[in-house]
């Protein structure tokens, strides 16, 4: 990527596994979408009411050129690592569509322009 991975922890406690483990996952992305610009992934513990038990929210926000963010976020109710691999998950989705539909305009602008 063009920019450095940012990686923000809100309410929880920063650690090399999980720093590694999200580093692990963006690696994978970007082998699907090499050109993509940047990454930011926040992974949150807000704060609720005790009745609602803890919640663990992840955001992926993937820049690409030509086009906006690919954003997806993904809430788990107590395990972090579900939630980020919930989060990829989609992402690597999403991004395997925008390929495929990047390749397809690619295709269909060479076809106009040879016929």
């Amino acid at each position: 990527m063009q920019k450095p991975l940012q990686i923000t922890l809100l309410g929880l406690d920063r650690s090399d596994a999980l720093d590694e483990h999200v580093r692990e996952k963006v690696r994978k992305l970007e082998e699907i979408e090499p050109r993509a610009i940047g990454c930011h992934v926040t992974i949150e513990k807000p704060h609720r009411h005790h009745h609602q038990g803890p919640q663990i929210d992840v955001r992926i926000a993937i820049r690409l050129p030509g086009r906006a963010d690919i954003v997806v976020t993904r809430h788990h109710s107590d395990d972090a690592y579900v939630a980020m691999r919930d989060a990829f998950d989609a992402a690597k989705r999403m991004l395997e569509e925008h390929v495929r539909e990047t390749r397809d305009r690619q295709r269909g602008a060479q076809q106009a322009s040879q016929g």
